[in-house]
């Protein structure tokens, strides 16, 4: 079956519009994405019916299978329905409720609350997949009953998982960025700084990012709720946590009734033994790479080389062994355990589908080289250089809004900035290189097939078009704070000026969300909602 080409025509960018403005506006997602994927497949085989079906067929299987079994889809549907059991037992042994009982006593507000889950997203930042499953099951309990809605505990979940990824050497994504800088920086025989020399000073220039921090801190703190937000957090004070009339989100699992004896240690031992246990095998992987290549180890290099998705299988395979050990004082009968097992996997299929139809799609993209398309027009353009971190930003933001990825984005778009960099201004490389990292996390946090928006929804669980609707305000926001500081450091080639400029326009918007803020901090805020 031979497929067509769309790298140079706009139609390459079909499938994954028809996608997001239908998630958008039906707010049916897996209808959605299976609308892109029907449709980026019907132009790829020139509109042929068989030809599609069997397309489709093969994108399916490959997600699972492909010259063996797929190991980084697999892993990460493995990993979803561990932490779905490990949950649900959690849940059973009264852990969650011994904790909310605990935190309620020691955080008495939603400000609080929310504080400490933004608190729990930038320590646990080695790899955005598990900071989103991982902060969404240790702060439930907690902004549950201070009544946060679901949708902004996505938010909070989301926006510092990638932000802090990012900017941090010692993580998956710090580990993968820092390689490609450093094969740019050697391209382009640039002697006088290292890669992660380079790294670590583009943090501050990696605007989208940084205010995202900022914006989500300031979110937590005021209370700030604009857009959407605001409805979901009027219903949440209500007791409506969630929009139960579409029914159970992902990560939910249904009542199957709770020990007495829980105590707070049986929800903190296996959370904690889920993170040791996994950030260790993220360095023993990667420290086994370094081993087989002959190389030195160090903990960077070990990130750099680690394998994320079999260390997430091996850390959830531990903490499901330590959470079923603290299990067995809780009496649980033969039925009860097949109960909780089945429900905790339960639980995670509407994430899973909903990532297997994604991946799906990115297939479709993938092919139709959507990607290629969106690089081949700022590649062929001749914009004045002062403009260009701020057209690099936004084409970025575009790719991965489209394609779904930020780690894609990166493989793409910053070899191209590299080079227009090199060729324009070389001064302007660092700047250049950060714009399109801030535009690939701008993008990959607007867009609805983007897996760690998926993975947000689940671990607050939300319902995932209702945190993508929310979060679009605050990340639009940010990503407007974002291109006025690249704009002024594009044309006044200084990084300072640029962060200066973001930093006023920062406080504009902080002014502007607080006005249009409907559920700022009031005596409420001590209200809890009742189980």
């Amino acid at each position: 079956m031979d497929l067509l080409s769309f790298s140079h025509s706009p139609l390459s960018l079909t499938a994954p519009v028809v996608a997001i403005l239908l998630a958008i506006l039906t707010r049916k997602v897996l209808l959605s994405l299976g609308a892109g994927i029907l449709t980026g497949t019907l132009l790829l085989t020139g509109y042929s019916p068989l030809d599609s079906l069997t397309y489709i067929g093969k994108s399916f299987v490959a997600v699972f299978w492909e010259e063996g079994i797929n190991v980084d889809s697999v892993f990460i549907l493995l990993f979803l329905m561990l932490l779905g059991v490990i949950t649900t037992l959690i849940d059973i042994s009264g852990g969650a409720r011994a904790f909310g009982d605990w935190a309620r006593a020691r955080v008495k507000t939603r400000q609080g609350s929310q504080l400490l889950t933004v608190l729990l997203g930038v320590i646990i930042f080695i790899d955005d997949y598990f900071n989103s499953l991982a902060v969404g099951n240790i702060s439930r309990p907690l902004t549950d009953r201070h009544g946060v809605s679901r949708a902004k505990l996505s938010y909070l979940i989301d926006s510092t998982a990638a932000p802090v990824c990012v900017i941090t050497p010692v993580s998956s994504w710090g580990a993968y960025i820092i390689a490609l800088i450093g094969t740019i920086l050697a391209t382009h025989e640039i002697t006088d700084i290292s890669a992660i020399s380079a790294f670590v000073a583009m943090v501050p220039m990696n605007l989208y990012a940084v205010f995202a921090l900022a914006l989500v801190i300031c979110s937590a703190w005021m209370d700030l709720n604009v857009g959407p937000m605001r409805t979901h957090e009027r219903r949440a004070r209500a007791g409506e946590l969630y929009d139960a009339r579409k029914g159970n989100p992902p990560g939910a699992s249904v009542e199957l009734g709770r020990s007495s004896k829980g105590t707070v240690s049986d929800l903190v031992i296996p959370v904690v033994t889920l993170v040791v246990a996994t950030t260790a095998s993220l360095i023993a992987t990667g420290g086994a790479a370094l081993s087989e290549a002959g190389e030195a180890f160090s903990v960077l290099g070990a990130f750099e080389n680690t394998d994320v998705v079999h260390s997430l299988v091996y850390g959830g395979l531990i903490g499901l062994a330590v959470t079923m050990v603290r299990m067995v004082r809780h009496d649980l009968d033969g039925p009860a355990w097949s109960k909780a097992i089945i429900e905790g996997v339960r639980s995670m299929l509407p994430a899973i589908y909903i990532l297997v139809f994604a991946w799906m799609l990115v297939d479709v993209i993938s092919s139709l080289e959507t990607g290629r398309y969106l690089a081949g027009l700022v590649s062929s353009s001749s914009l004045e250089p002062g403009y260009l971190p701020m057209i690099l930003f936004l084409v970025s933001g575009a790719m991965a809004f489209a394609t779904g990825t930020s780690w894609g984005t990166f493989g793409i778009m910053l070899p191209i900035a590299g080079d227009m960099a090199a060729a324009a201004e070389i001064s302007m490389m660092l700047p250049m290189l950060a714009s399109v990292l801030a535009g690939a996390v701008f993008g990959d946090h607007c867009s609805p097939i983007s897996d760690t928006t998926i993975l947000s929804s689940t671990g607050a669980s939300c319902h995932h078009i209702d945190h993508v609707t929310t979060q679009l305000p605050y990340a639009l926001g940010v990503a407007f704070v974002a291109m006025s500081g690249y704009l002024v450091m594009g044309m006044a080639d200084s990084a300072a000026a640029g962060f200066t400029t973001a930093l006023v326009v920062f406080g504009l918007l902080l002014m502007l969300f607080r006005k249009l803020s409907g559920c700022s901090a009031s005596p409420e805020d001590a209200v809890l909602v009742k189980e």
